[in-house]
């Protein structure tokens, strides 16, 4: 089968497409034959380098955690049923970009009619992000709340799962004018600079927040009294050693600051999430927003795209 590699750290162009053995299914696993690729912010850092040393990325890695596909074979242990349906897969931290891939069959959701794979990838790993971020985040209705970096594929569903849900204010930081008209039309109230300015609220009950980097502790310090910022990503980067002074020095609003990663989450809770935003985008409801969908052999382009901070909503292969 054909596969996307990494062949060298720390350029878009670093990879390559290779031919690779056909995966076989061990117990309590799944073969699914692809049909779409969600690339992923975790992707472009591992292919740029920050995350390969310590993690145990090395070259040949193939990069891709979620996949759409037809299930090929099962496992031992594995409902024979499963093969020939429809389904959004989890690889992890990488295996997606391939022609077929195996997968267990815990992390493997069948997909309704009227959803394509690429807009299967674009939900399956960020919906539940989007979903659980918040709620971590106290969103409650009325409450101010803050997507901050929310032009790719978590922020655009937390937007719309915070309109929904009846926040009083749904503010987004992004990099232009037109990205904010596309955010607003997704439920957006606010639109404001990369780095908060702009017009909006003071302060935020909760902010959801998948950049971090050195500008997060000028966030925390917009949080209203009770307020919280959860960080669910770090596109822009570690924050600064010292962000925990701010909570200190705001010590007396009794402000939170946490992190979320959904692998805490039991996996069938992100499961039964992941159903239900499939089910409600396959009706029309959630929105999935793909940027390009491009050929296995044109990854490096898309990698190119991601690097670039082109990219609105998600990057998808389809091999």
């Amino acid at each position: 089968m054909r596969a996307v590699v990494i062949e060298r750290f720390g350029s878009p162009d670093g990879v390559a497409v290779a031919d690779l053995p056909d995966p076989v299914p061990g117990p309590g696993h799944v073969v699914v034959d692809v049909e779409a690729v969600g690339l992923g912010g975790i992707d472009a850092l591992i292919l740029g380098g920050g995350l390969s040393a310590g993690y145990g990325f090395a070259e040949g890695h193939v990069p891709g955690g979620e996949v759409a596909g037809t299930v090929a074979a099962v496992g031992g242990g594995v409902d024979a049923s499963l093969v020939g349906r429809r389904v959004w897969a989890s690889t992890g931290t990488g295996g997606g970009c391939a022609e077929r891939v195996s997968a267990p069959a815990e992390e493997v959701v069948p997909l309704p009619p009227g959803l394509s794979g690429a807009g299967a990838v674009t939900l399956g790993g960020s919906g539940v992000v989007a979903h659980f971020g918040l709620d971590r985040a106290g969103l409650a209705p009325g409450a101010s709340v803050l997507v901050r970096g929310a032009s790719g594929s978590i922020g655009i569903t937390a937007v719309q799962l915070a309109a929904r849900a009846g926040a009083g204010a749904v503010a987004v930081t992004t990099s232009s004018p037109e990205r904010g008209e596309r955010l607003r039309d997704l439920g957006a109230t606010h639109v404001l600079d990369r780095d908060g300015g702009g017009s909006g609220p003071e302060g935020f009950d909760a902010v959801l927040d998948v950049a971090a980097g050195p500008g997060l502790p000028g966030f925390l310090g917009r949080l209203n009294p009770n307020g919280r910022l959860v960080a669910v990503g770090i596109m822009a980067g570690m924050p600064p050693a010292d962000f925990g002074a701010v909570l200190l020095e705001g010590f007396r609003r009794s402000l939170t600051f946490a992190t979320l990663s959904t692998d805490t989450v039991p996996v069938a809770e992100r499961n039964r999430v992941r159903a239900d935003q499939f089910a409600d985008a396959a009706r029309g409801g959630l929105r999935t927003v793909v940027h390009e969908a491009l050929a296995l052999d044109r990854a490096a382009q898309a990698f190119r795209r991601m690097a670039d901070g082109e990219v609105f909503g998600r990057m998808v292969l389809e091999p």
